[in-house]
């Protein structure tokens, strides 16, 4: 298990000293806003990804034994976080971390996260349109009358790819780079038969232990399995804090899992002091220097007044 209070990585797992707060480069920041997602190589060690491949089968046995996969076995767990100690320190993993404050800042929390595991399909696929954008109401309620001009981002994710997902057809995420620009995409008008996917669709074929990370309003689908691998994935949703959580934690604040969570990690899973702190202000309104993420960016010199986020 890891040590507690996020101290553990290099003890447990060799990240080569990495701390989760070293800066992203200007070309990360340029193609992620560019294209809306990045794929990364090799964000877990093996061990790593080992460890998590068996806590979420863990996980997964347990969700079976009370009836709530699907009946081809596929289980879509919300809220995961507080199911193991290792799901908690993905938090702020050394390698992915930096592009979650690098990309959104310091006033973040995660509102929205799942485990999946989809074993191969019982039968042929089936004809399905699943291209969306995440966040429900975020792509309606700020919806602006100029279709040349985005909605804004609001959250971004990261999702750890735990299984081989190196070829297509294993039920990859798929997505259209540059379509977090669009604010629609047509639909087919008869959605009862196979249709090709959109223009420009890739699949995100992963290694075990790679990782991806896409701005919610990405255009993008799950696939069906067609293989005989089983896809096992992590997803963390990041957003700022003062929108409301999508997911509900069951965290047990008395527990051990609590008390092993570092003050950023706290601050990640919605703690704050009071409700002007979730905007980034004490009651006068000016800066809370005492958030935990942004304490620890400014204290390692990594504010940034060039980056609005990062101010």
């Amino acid at each position: 298990m890891v040590p507690p209070h996020g101290e553990g990585y290099d003890a447990v797992f060799d990240y080569e000293g990495r701390t989760g707060y070293e800066p992203i480069s200007d070309t990360d920041r340029k193609e992620f806003h560019e294209q809306g997602f990045m794929l990364l190589r090799n964000v877990l060690t093996e061990d790593h990804r080992a460890a998590l491949e068996e806590a979420v089968d863990r996980v997964y046995a347990e969700e079976k034994a009370k009836g709530n996969t699907t009946k081809d076995g596929t289980l879509h767990l919300l809220g995961f976080l507080e199911r193991d100690e290792l799901f908690g320190e993905l938090l702020t993993h050394p390698i992915a971390f930096p592009y979650m404050w690098g990309l959104a800042g310091w006033n973040i929390y995660t509102h929205h996260n799942h485990l999946d595991v989809t074993p191969p399909a019982l039968e042929p696929e089936k004809p399905y349109w699943g291209w969306h954008q995440d966040g429900y109401r975020q792509n309606s309620d700020p919806e602006t009358m100029d279709p040349n001009l985005p909605r804004p981002m609001f959250s971004l994710k990261v999702a750890y790819v735990l299984s081989d997902l190196s070829e297509t057809g294993r039920g990859a995420t798929k997505v259209i780079p540059g379509s977090h620009l669009w604010n629609s995409l047509p639909r087919p008008d008869d959605l009862t038969v196979h249709n090709p996917d959109p223009e420009g669709t890739v699949e995100i074929t992963a290694n075990p232990g790679d990782a991806f990370i896409f701005d919610r309003r990405q255009w993008h689908s799950r696939s069906t399995n067609l293989s005989t691998i089983t896809r096992k994935m992590l997803f963390i949703g990041y957003t700022y804090r003062w929108i409301r959580p999508l997911d509900e934690l069951h965290i047990d604040k008395d527990g051990e899992w609590w008390a092993n969570r570092s003050p950023v990690q706290r601050q990640l899973c919605g703690e704050g002091t009071h409700t002007a702190n979730y905007w980034g202000i004490n009651w006068n309104g000016y800066i809370d220097d005492e958030i935990p993420l942004r304490k620890e960016l400014k204290e390692r010199g990594l504010l940034d007044r060039s980056v609005p986020w990062l101010r």
